[in-house]
């Protein structure tokens, strides 16, 4: 089976291009089948780059982000992708909000996926110092290995 997952965030700046980076090397590394993109709940940051600190933290982590661009999710997306996995609980309510009636995507949070994690927020780094892009990074990149063996599990 084809899947596709979107990751959401509220800017599209910070965590969602890291969960798309993270979790695009995991299907590669688990030779998934799988188109990744990421978007945010707001219109702020649309066109714009990942934050420098995100795009330093990846570097640091073998992955090159610097030619996203930010974009805020839309009604299409719903039926475009299989899976849309929110990075924390009120993102995940506005998406439930947003969703139309037609909807097909599957709806979750990235760290559902990491036992004994279900339910938690991936820490937003934003207003935080550089260290904050490390917990981060290490977050989204616990639940992209954990999306893709479920994923690889359902094939």
């Amino acid at each position: 089976m084809s899947y596709s997952v979107l990751f959401v965030c509220l800017g599209n700046i910070c965590r969602s291009p890291l969960a798309e980076a993270a979790f695009r090397e995991e299907a590669r590394r688990q030779r998934l089948d799988v188109v990744v993109d990421s978007a945010g709940t707001g219109g702020w940051h649309v066109g714009a780059p990942p934050d420098p600190r995100a795009q330093a933290v990846a570097l640091r982590n073998g992955v090159d982000v610097s030619a996203l661009r930010g974009r805020q999710v839309k009604p299409a997306d719903f039926r475009r992708f299989t899976h849309i996995v929110a990075l924390d609980r009120d993102n995940l309510a506005d998406l439930r909000r947003l969703a139309p009636a037609d909807a097909t995507a599957d709806l979750s949070l990235l760290l559902d996926h990491v036992a004994g994690r279900e339910g938690q927020p991936v820490a937003d780094p934003y207003f935080g110092d550089d260290e904050g892009f490390d917990v981060t990074w290490a977050e989204v990149t616990e639940g992209a290995r954990g999306l893709a063996q479920k994923l690889r599990r359902n094939d």
